[in-house]
């Protein structure tokens, strides 16, 4: 892929004597699923925090569609299109599916007058009817999230996200805890949201689901990128050697042809 909806570039990140990310770059192509894996501690959820806006890096660039970026807050992040579903989903259990779709960004008439409108309850279900019938979501908008089930609830979840995420959605676990139906459902969102023009960083200890969705992996170990590789069943136990910090000449391993591949200047990588 030529085009790079995401570029990050040593980005840095310490909690007093931790180093939580040490100079990881990686790029997310136009309409790519890259699959972002490596154990408890690797660093994964401070780069997507850092993504996210919820935390901010103490050094390295961020750009968007190439243009730098300083990623502020959560609400920064969502109005440079970037959505992202947490392992706690963050739904409110007594709304239903469309108070959870809007819940933050209610449509407003007239638009003119900004806060000062009123909020169009029939536009929001009509919408969210809509969403829910194009993304393929078998649930009913008027049921609460409370009564729906681990797979339903994270459903919701990720269509929200992939209907309001412009450009990028990050995925932290989405299918943990979920059966093998309800794990399906929500592999076939993530499959199809490049068909509706998002890009996706998919978070997951299942190398199964990975390899039925992503495009490329890579994996982070100690806060360092320490590789990436087609996410497929051919390089399934390459991940796994990366991800645990065996097999020979890994430390030594060149990046691959992928652009997503570390500055060369970027430190040497940790050991197991």
């Amino acid at each position: 892929m030529t085009d790079h909806v995401l570029e990050v570039c040593d980005l840095e990140k310490r909690f007093g004597a931790t180093m939580a990310l040490d100079r990881v770059s990686l790029k997310l192509g136009e309409g790519e699923i890259l699959a972002l894996l490596g154990d408890n501690g690797a660093g994964k959820s401070t780069l997507i925090k850092i993504l996210s806006g919820v935390v901010r890096p103490d050094a390295g660039d961020i750009r968007i569609d190439g243009k730098p970026v300083h990623i502020s807050s959560p609400h920064h992040a969502r109005e440079l299109g970037i959505e992202t579903v947490y392992q706690d989903l963050a739904l409110f259990d007594n709304f239903n599916a469309t108070g959870n779709f809007y819940a933050g960004r209610e449509p407003v008439k007239p638009k003119w007058l900004g806060s000062l409108g009123w909020v169009s309850d029939r536009l929001m279900a009509r919408e969210t009817e809509e969403l829910l019938n194009r993304l393929q979501v078998n649930i009913s908008r008027n049921d609460e999230i409370g009564i729906m089930s681990g797979g339903q609830r994270q459903a919701v979840a990720c269509a929200r996200a992939i209907a309001f995420g412009k450009r990028i959605v990050i995925l932290d676990e989405p299918t943990s805890a979920l059966g093998a139906r309800e794990s399906g459902n929500v592999l076939r969102l993530i499959k199809e949201a490049p068909e509706h023009g998002v890009s996706v960083i998919l978070i997951s200890h299942n190398l199964e689901h990975v390899t039925r969705v992503a495009d490329r992996a890579v994996v982070l170990r100690q806060g360092r990128y320490v590789g990436e590789a087609e996410a497929d069943a051919d390089h399934q136990e390459e991940l796994v050697s990366m991800i645990v910090g065996s097999g020979e000449g890994l430390d030594e391993a060149e990046p691959s042809e992928h652009e997503g591949a570390r500055s060369q200047d970027q430190p040497a990588r940790a050991e197991a």
